[in-house]
């Protein structure tokens, strides 16, 4: 994931006041709102320590 990314995704997080922990469609959401593939918002989390919680079908871990 490159910086323009990672800093436009914490831009978004930063608005939703999303600082430890988004639910599973919060991330369905973004991504659809945004232009931005889950998996991108899945790696940011992971690398920021932000948990996402409410799982639809077990695709973030």
């Amino acid at each position: 994931m490159d910086q323009i990314l990672t800093e436009k995704i914490g831009k978004i997080f930063d608005e939703e006041g999303i600082t430890e922990k988004v639910t599973c469609p919060q991330v369905f959401e973004l991504a659809e709102k945004h232009g931005i593939e889950k998996a991108d918002i899945a790696k940011y989390c992971n690398i920021n320590k932000i948990k996402i919680r409410e799982c639809q079908l077990g695709c973030f871990k």
